[in-house]
């Protein structure tokens, strides 16, 4: 099952390696749209584009502006069920 030259091996190895990769960057972008990480770079980026001088809020800005708006919203999943 394996070539006598070896490469079978290597091309095992860069299959295993490139679907390592392609798995840690699914579970990357999960990780971060499940907590909420990405939201502030989806702002900023859409901030930036509407207008470059705009000044962006920070990250705890934007947090405690996030977290407000959901407190405030009694049906917008703030809470249990």
């Amino acid at each position: 099952m394996t070539a006598t030259d070896g490469t079978t091996g290597a091309v095992r190895t860069t299959t295993v390696a490139r679907t390592a990769r392609r798995v840690g960057g699914w579970l990357r972008w999960y990780v971060r749209e499940v907590t909420g990480a990405s939201a502030y770079d989806r702002y900023t980026a859409r901030a930036r584009a509407q207008d470059p001088t705009v000044q962006v809020l920070s990250r705890r800005e934007f947090e405690r502006m996030r977290m407000d708006a959901r407190a405030s919203e009694p049906g917008a999943g703030a809470g249990c069920c």
